[in-house]
């Protein structure tokens, strides 16, 4: 029986790290959001980016790009990372370059294991069963804050981490999954709420960018599931 972790900063990924196991990149607020927003809308490729020179080199090179720090999009950039600036206007049909906070440098560090998906609320039952039908070890990997742990992709984890143990095909011997479920568990007829506690929520709030958080917090408006390969976002076949 395959096994489920959680993974709940980037910085002690290498304690989970195994190159043969599926691992579920998580940014609800706002990255992984907005890259299957983009899939749903439309979107051939994204390159996510690590670094903000790195993306300035490919906006001077003509790519489309979507860049931000701190929630806030970069001068040179086309947009920022709300899932609502990848409409289809925006990016149907095209190859856009991402860099974020949190979001784009996490999707990299996996990117030696078997498969890297994209998970968020839009595609959680999808995201779900694809785990359920790969029959593989499982690393739910927060992006967190900069390192830190952080609410929202803790509760997400948690969601993925109950849906594959009440299954029954699936089992773990890791805490931090079995403290995400519970989150979860006693949060999620009031997820919203629970998120308005989120740090992440306040420095969005802050900046008035905190529009899309319903939206983020929507259950699956899309059945599409991305995954990092070669370099390139694309939907997983």
């Amino acid at each position: 029986m395959p096994g489920v972790e959680v993974c709940l900063s980037p910085a002690i990924f290498e304690y989970h790290k195994k190159n043969d196991s599926v691992v579920v990149v998580v940014d609800v607020l706002r990255a992984t959001t907005s890259i299957c927003e983009a899939f749903r809308n439309g979107i051939k490729s994204i390159i996510p980016v690590a670094t903000e020179s790195l993306a300035s080199d490919y906006k001077n090179k003509g790519f489309i790009v979507a860049a931000e720090r701190n929630g806030i999009p970069l001068e040179f950039a086309d947009f920022g990372n709300s899932p609502f600036n990848f409409s289809q206007n925006n990016v149907k049909g095209k190859v856009v370059v991402f860099t974020t906070t949190n979001g784009t440098k996490t999707i990299q560090l996996a990117s030696s294991c078997l498969h890297v998906l994209i998970g968020s609320f839009i595609n959680y039952s999808a995201l779900c069963n694809l785990l359920l039908a790969l029959d593989k070890d499982v690393i739910i990997l927060c992006a967190g804050w900069k390192n830190r742990i952080n609410i929202e992709d803790s509760v997400f984890a948690g969601a993925v981490v109950d849906f594959l143990l009440q299954s029954n095909k699936f089992s773990t011997i890791c805490d931090s999954a079995i403290i995400t479920q519970e989150m979860w568990s006693n949060n999620k007829e009031h997820l919203e709420k629970y998120i308005h506690k989120s740090a992440q929520n306040q420095r969005l709030k802050k900046n008035n960018i905190d529009d899309s958080i319903p939206y983020c917090l929507s259950l699956n408006k899309t059945d599409l599931i991305p995954v990092y390969k070669n370099g390139e976002i694309v939907l997983f076949d």
